[in-house]
Formats: C-alpha cells, structure tokens, sequence
C-alpha cells in the first residue's frame, strides 16, 4: 500500500518503459541529460544484433546468468558478476549461452542516447534498421 501516490505513478510509468524485442525485453531505469541505463533480459538460446553506435559507448555488467560477448572480432565468456566496456564504434552483440535468462545493466555514455544510433551487421530476426 502506497501512502504517497507519487511513488505509485512511478511504478506504473516503469512498465511503459519496457520495451519487448524478439530475443527478450529491456526496461529503461534511468534517461538522463549524461546518461542512459537499462535493464536487459536475453532469453536462453537468443543474442542480439551484431552493431555498433557512432555517438555512445556501452558498460554491461552481468547480473544473472551466462553471455558470450562479441567485441570486434573477439569473444568473451560472461557470468554474474563481470562486466565488459564497449567504446564507440565498436562492433559488439552479447548472447546468451545458458539455461536461464541473461539479465545485465547496460550504462550508456556519450553524446547521444536514441534507439537509432546503431549500424547492424547481422541479426538472427531479420531486422535491418
């Protein structure tokens, strides 16, 4: 029970922004002038787009789970716990490889924070834009 009925529209604006996409969703926590900050979900099996972004870099950090992570022409093997910078222009796609959900906190920087700041090389959904 809410005593303060600020704290409840709050609450429900957070489920307005929850984005749902073919390989799980992302919740945006914070959009702020300097920096953005999402909650993402990958279901077991699914990986996003091989991208990159011209005007932002990218902090991930692991909170469950298992993800390989693709940085240029490298892969890297995440858990819970680590965490990965991508620097702008960076090619990069995270994956998750186990059993679970993959739930990371994604930390955008830079100029620039909008949905289409990004180059697809590849996406297992078809999408190229």
């Amino acid at each position: 029970v809410f005593t303060d009925n600020s704290n409840a529209i709050r609450i429900a604006n957070m489920s307005a922004l929850t984005d749902h996409r073919p390989w799980g969703h992302y919740t945006v926590l914070a959009d702020e002038e300097d920096h953005k900050v999402k909650r993402i979900v990958v279901q077991p099996g699914k990986r996003l787009s091989l991208q990159r972004h011209q005007h932002r870099a990218e902090h991930w950090y692991v909170v469950k789970g298992e993800a390989r992570v693709t940085l240029d022409e490298s892969d890297n093997m995440l858990t819970a716990g680590n965490a990965v910078d991508i620097p702008i222009r960076t090619k990069h796609r995270i994956e998750n490889t186990g059993s679970e959900e993959l739930v990371f906190i994604e930390v955008h920087t830079g100029s620039y924070f909008g949905e289409d700041d990004f180059e697809r090389f590849d996406d297992d959904f078809g999408r190229t834009s």
